[in-house]
């Protein structure tokens, strides 16, 4: 697609990082899936038992003349817990951890430029632990995982867990709201 770039984002559960960015400014469409694994289409079922090296990852696709890759970052970094190996909150499983997969040496320099900035800062006390991997294969999850929050919004984990995530969101990127 002309002027569409993808990104590949795992910042925990992908319920929460597709409800967030579906709301970011520039992002035409948000797919969950799973990345940086060892086997050929896995389930959610074979990813949760952390055998097959993937994690729960969200596929961007965004429009570079309005959002740019250091934009999506920033709104990665400030919504997930990137000091935390292999876990979010109560999920905890390697599916869980946080990565920033690259498709160009341009996105690698910008992920670790980013990395580097803020451990300089003092927005985290913790180490970052977000890996940056070079993108290989990005496998779709099963269908009932698309737009999972909006359809779900009244089960305890939505309520307990995404949506203060998505408030928070809004209320720190009300610049960046569709």
């Amino acid at each position: 697609m002309n002027g569409i770039d993808k990104a590949y984002l795992a910042g925990g559960c992908f319920w929460c990082t597709e409800a967030i960015y579906k709301r970011l400014k520039g992002v035409v469409d948000v797919t969950p899936g799973y990345s940086g694994g060892n086997i050929k289409n896995p389930s959610y079922k074979e990813v949760c038992t952390g055998r097959t090296g993937h994690a729960e990852t969200i596929e961007v696709l965004y429009k570079a003349d309005e959002i740019n890759f250091n934009e999506l970052l920033e709104v990665f970094f400030k919504t997930h817990d990137p000091t935390t190996i292999n876990r979010q909150g109560n999920d905890v499983g390697t599916h869980y951890r946080s990565i920033v997969f690259f498709s160009n040496i341009n996105e690698k320099n910008i992920a670790n430029n980013y990395i580097k900035n803020l451990e300089k800062s003092d927005l985290f006390k913790n180490k970052i632990v977000t890996q940056v991997i070079k993108f290989d294969k990005f496998y779709k999850a099963e269908n009932y995982h698309e737009n999972y929050y909006e359809l779900n919004k009244k089960e305890s984990y939505c309520d307990i867990v995404i949506t203060p995530k998505v408030e928070k969101f809004q209320k720190n990127f009300k610049d960046k709201l569709v």
